[in-house]
């Protein structure tokens, strides 16, 4: 398996966001779980989730509890980073809201704790900038965390230049990731991804794909990346991962998936190697 850095450790190239196996539309668990061991076997040792995803209101931390369970019936779990978020909440109506006080990231950091079953979480990230909370004192949050050894690494998502330079600072260096939307059909992530190349930081890209709704269709709606995947022979989703990855060593997607088969597909994409002109071409997509 190819790989990348994220911090001071190694993992694949290519995550897993577990999000899709938790939220409206999810399969049941035994799909997930078994998605979830299709990915270890594949050799994924990053799996990307949140306290936030879940579907209804009292069940809180779905999506960690599940890779919880995951991950301690496989041999592979203890070779695996998980990567989570504090910030954003699901009040079970499916809508979205935030609380980025640093009194609830202390609190759900300390319920993401439970939930995995660590002493530590390897990657914890500021999952949404909070308008009523100075970003300053969200991240400071995160710095304490870091101190008090109740995370590894720190992270911050969905955020802008400004707010990633301001995190960065705030945890004297510190930061490791930036966990931002980009795909085919969302470039305005690229100042961010061209910044934390720059900085060395990793730029985790959410929804790669498109999507969960998008992600079948990206073939149909971008013609290149069917074309230059029917030259290949390989999936138009798998030339999507490789093009993202050959922008930076600093990249490394994070497709969702909820079927063995699509995470097995997407494991492959660092194997696919693209021509310059390939990638011109996609990159005028």
């Amino acid at each position: 398996m190819h790989t990348r850095r994220i911090g001071d450790v190694e993992v694949s190239a290519i995550g897993l966001g577990g999000m899709p196996m938790s939220i409206e539309g999810r399969p049941d668990e035994e799909r997930s779980l078994a998605t979830l061991r299709a990915a270890l076997d594949a050799g994924v040792t990053l799996i990307d989730t949140a306290d936030a995803y879940h579907r209804d209101a009292d069940e809180v931390g779905h999506n960690e509890t599940l890779i919880a369970k995951a991950l301690a019936g496989h041999d592979r779990g203890r070779d695996v980073l998980v990567a989570t978020k504090g910030g954003h909440l699901r009040p079970g109506d499916g809508s979205w809201t935030l609380d980025g006080s640093p009194a609830h990231l202390k609190r759900a950091c300390e319920e993401s704790l439970k939930r995995l079953g660590v002493e530590a979480i390897g990657l914890y990230q500021f999952h949404r900038p909070d308008p009523r909370v100075p970003y300053a004192e969200s991240v400071g949050a995160l710095r304490e965390l870091l101190d008090e050894g109740k995370i590894r690494m720190a992270g911050v998502s969905n955020a802008n230049p400004d707010q990633i330079r301001e995190a960065n600072d705030v945890l004297g260096g510190r930061l490791v990731s930036v966990q931002n939307q980009f795909s085919p059909a969302f470039r305005s992530s690229e100042p961010e991804l061209r910044l934390c190349d720059q900085l060395g930081i990793a730029f985790l890209p959410w929804s790669p794909l498109g999507g969960i709704s998008r992600a079948a269709e990206l073939g149909s709606a971008y013609a290149p990346f069917a074309r230059i995947a029917e030259a290949h022979g390989v999936s138009p989703q798998r030339v999507c991962l490789a093009w993202m990855l050959a922008k930076s060593p600093v990249v490394v997607p994070i497709p969702g998936a909820s079927r063995p088969e699509t995470i097995r597909d997407s494991a492959t994409a660092p194997e696919l190697r693209l021509s310059a002109g390939e990638l011109a071409e996609l990159d005028a997509v």
